[in-house]
């Protein structure tokens, strides 16, 4: 797992906790992979920083259980400047999110919107954009070319059908991308775009 603080590790327990507990009545992940959130889910989001070690002002698209968001959020607590839009469009998810931050006391704003409103009219400049089991590729470049095009880096959580997500995507979009292997296993993948345009 990617090194943390120890502060950084105290949030992450309390927003594990937190959960934990809301599951039950809100379905915020698969209910399988409960028993490894530190290696399924933690782990997995974590590695994103060291992507764009530099990035201060993050957005996260369909943050849902807070996965990357709420665990980038607690990983930037210490770091001047930082914060990370959450933009989740269900009202429970969103009550859930804005718990996660308060009760980790991380830097997060959560935006109970939909995707495309929220991305043509953040004033915050965007450093990095990511979304995880959101949508297919084609449909979250869409959503990123506003930020992309202002100067951000996309970086988004995929599985191992990824080339056939980006076969799919090239049709529409000319992308610039990066391939990172994801350490947590499982045949995942990172897609890391720096450039977005529509196919005319």
């Amino acid at each position: 797992m990617t090194p943390v603080s120890h502060e950084t590790e105290q949030r992450l327990d309390r927003f594990i906790d937190l959960l934990g507990q809301w599951q039950s009545k809100t379905n915020l992940v698969a209910p399988s992979t409960l028993p490894h959130l530190w290696t399924r889910h933690v782990s997995d989001s974590l590695q994103l920083l060291e992507l764009q070690p530099a990035a201060r002002r993050w957005m996260d698209l369909g943050s849902g259980g807070g996965f990357p968001g709420v665990v980038l959020a607690c990983a930037l607590a210490e770091r001047r400047g930082a914060v990370v839009h959450l933009v989740e469009r269900n009202v429970k998810k969103a009550a859930f999110l804005r718990e996660a931050i308060r009760v980790t006391s991380s830097p997060g704003v959560v935006h109970l919107s939909e995707i495309g409103n929220i991305v043509d009219t953040i004033e915050d400049r965007i450093d990095c954009v990511t979304a995880r089991a959101l949508a297919p590729l084609n449909l979250l470049l869409g959503f990123a070319e506003p930020l992309v095009r202002k100067g951000a880096k996309a970086l988004f959580l995929k599985g191992q059908d990824v080339d056939a997500e980006l076969t799919e995507a090239t049709k529409y979009w000319t992308i610039r991308t990066l391939l990172h292997s994801s350490r947590t296993g499982g045949g995942g993948w990172i897609v890391e775009v720096d450039r977005i345009e529509r196919r005319s």
